[in-house]
């Protein structure tokens, strides 16, 4: 459970964001964050990965204040952060090489990742071999091959393009079913928002509003998620 309790979000060397966020995240749930630019959504994401600390207020991890990074909190960028001169199945390794996995291991579970998200045959790869679809897919497996407990995920598909990131969306669903990782995703696509998440937090407004029907594309059409659909865009 991801927690913040009248937070001020803002860099130390400039000026706070206006007004204060609370929030709680539930453990297992997929939280979409929207909102109109600048109006502090990646901020948020930095704040409960505990690279920023809050300009005031508490955030928590279940119920522990956040002091620092962890691993079992892990960030996914739009740019997919790559190191270009290591291979596909090495950089999905580098993590658990960090936290001192043994060789062995590590190369199993990387393997293991790569296989899932429909790589495996791209292992020894360099990421300029890769399409960006493709190397989206190795920062997610990189992202989840420590099994985090926490997903903080600032708009990873925003680059790609229609067919590839709605393929991107669906293997996300898929791959986190049965993690029970807890999941804060920011994006400015509101159908996207209102595919993947179970709430869809606005951050323009303070509210936070329960999804329908989350992840079936044929929702879209239905009374209840055209009504929320048109209430996000009119915040926006």
């Amino acid at each position: 459970m991801l927690t913040l309790q009248d937070v001020r979000l803002g860099h130390a060397d400039g000026p706070a964001l206006p007004g204060t966020v609370t929030l709680r995240v539930a453990p297992g749930e997929l939280l979409a964050v929207v909102g109109p630019s600048g109006c502090g959504k990646s901020t948020l994401l930095r704040t409960l990965a505990g690279l920023l600390p809050p300009r005031q207020g508490r955030v928590a991890q279940d119920g522990r204040a956040i002091a620092g990074p962890a691993a079992d909190r892990a960030l996914v960028f739009q740019e997919d952060a790559l190191l270009p001169w290591r291979t596909v199945r090495a950089n999905v390794e580098l993590p658990l090489a960090i936290r001192g996995m043994p060789r062995a291991e590590r190369r199993g579970c990387a393997a293991d990742w790569l296989d899932r998200v429909g790589l495996a045959e791209h292992a020894r790869k360099l990421p300029r071999q890769l399409s960006g679809g493709q190397r989206q897919r190795v920062q997610l497996a990189r992202a989840l091959a420590g099994r985090p407990r926490a997903v903080l995920m600032d708009e990873p598909f925003g680059a790609l393009d229609a067919h590839t990131r709605a393929g991107m969306q669906d293997l996300l669903v898929d791959i986190l079913r049965g993690t029970g990782a807890t999941v804060v995703f920011v994006t400015h696509d509101v159908d996207e928002a209102l595919h993947l998440g179970d709430r869809v937090a606005l951050m323009g407004t303070g509210e936070v509003l329960d999804v329908p029907h989350p992840r079936r594309r044929d929702a879209q059409h239905e009374p209840g998620t055209a009504a929320l659909r048109r209430r996000i865009l009119a915040s926006l």
